[in-house]
C-alpha cells in the first residue's frame, strides 16, 4: 500500500479487530474476477510502480486489496496463496514486543507507510498467520454490513483452548458462547473491541497447518455456492446451518486460496 491510496485504508477501530483482508494469489486478474461474481465487489488498481495491488469495494467501503505473486527463482516475495486479515493495534512496536514475548512469530518486520499507517505479518504460537496494523485517524462511525464485508473470523487451531490466551493477553478477547460443530469438536467464540468477533475450533485435517478462515456476507447463499462453481471455484464444506438462521458454506479459489461465505437461503 502506499499513500496514494491512504483515503482507502479505514481508519483506525477499537484494537483487537479484523479491519482489512488481502489476498495473495498467482493470478490477480483472474482472482479479481472471481471474487467480483461472487461476491459482487468492486474492484481498481492501486497504481503502484512496483507491485500489482488490487483494492476491493463493498458497497462504497474499501475492505481489502489482491497481491499478485510474481513466480520463478527471481522472486524476492516469500508467502503463499491465501488470505490474510488484518488486527487493528495501538501500539505495534508494543504488540511485536509481546508476540515475542509469547511464543509467537514475527515473519515481516513492521512497515510504515506514510499516510496509511504502520504494519506488520506475524504468527501465533501454532502457526496461524495474521497481520497487525496501526493508524493514528479516529476512528469512522461503524457502517452497517453489507454484502461482500467481511462477518466471521474463524481460527483452525491446533489447540484451541492451548492457544485461546496468547489472543487474550494480545487483544483483550474474551470467551463467549460455544456451539458444538460435531466430528470437529466445539467452536468457542469470542468477543473482541466490544462485539462478536469470531471462533476458534480444532483444524479438521491435523496434518494441514492452523490458518485463519475469513466469512464474507452473501445476500443469497445458493446463488453464491452456484457462482463459485460455475467460475472455477471449489465447495469444500457445507452447507451448515448457524444460530440465528443464516448458513454458511467454505469454498477454495481457482487459484487455491480458501475462504467463506455466509447469507440467506436454503
Amino acid at each position: 500500500m502506499s499513500a496514494s491510496h491512504a483515503s482507502a485504508f479505514p481508519r483506525s477501530r477499537p484494537q483487537g479487530t479484523f479491519v482489512w483482508y488481502d489476498l495473495t494469489t498467482t493470478d490477480a486478474t483472474a482472482a479479481t474476477l472471481f471474487y467480483q461474481s461472487v461476491f459482487g465487489w468492486g474492484a481498481r488498481d492501486a497504481g503502484l510502480p512496483d507491485l500489482c495491488y488490487v483494492l476491493l469495494t463493498a458497497g462504497e467501503k474499501m475492505i481489502g486489496g489482491v497481491i499478485h505473486l510474481p513466480q520463478g527463482p527471481d522472486c524476492d516475495i516469500a508467502a503463499d496463496t491465501g488470505w490474510i486479515g488484518y488486527i487493528a493495534v495501538d501500539d505495534i512496536d508494543a504488540m511485536i514486543a509481546r508476540i515475542d514475548g509469547s511464543g509467537g512469530t514475527v515473519h515481516r518486520p513492521v512497515m510504515d507507510i506514510p499516510d496509511i499507517g504502520r504494519f506488520a505479518i506475524v504468527g501465533d504460537p501454532q502457526g496461524a498467520m495474521f497481520a497487525l496494523c496501526q493508524d493514528m485517524t479516529p476512528p469512522p462511525p461503524t457502517a452497517p454490513a453489507i454484502p461482500g464485508q467481511a462477518e466471521w473470523h474463524e481460527l483452525h487451531a491446533v489447540d484451541p483452548e492451548e492457544v485461546f490466551p496468547f489472543y487474550a493477553r494480545l487483544f483483550g478477547w474474551t470467551k463467549a458462547d460455544t456451539l458444538d460443530m460435531g466430528p470437529t469438536g466445539t467452536c468457542q467464540f469470542f468477543m473482541a473491541g466490544g462485539s462478536m468477533g469470531g471462533g476458534i475450533i480444532r483444524r479438521a485435517d491435523p496434518s494441514a497447518p492452523p490458518f485463519w478462515l475469513h466469512y464474507f456476507n452473501v445476500s443469497d447463499i445458493d446463488v453464491a455456492v452456484d457462482t463459485i462453481r460455475n467460475k472455477g471455484g471449489e465447495i469444500i464444506h457445507g452447507f451448515r446451518q448457524i444460530p440465528g438462521g443464516h448458513w454458511i458454506v467454505q469454498g477454495r479459489d481457482p487459484q487455491g486460496a480458501l475462504f467463506a461465505v455466509v447469507g440467506p437461503g436454503q
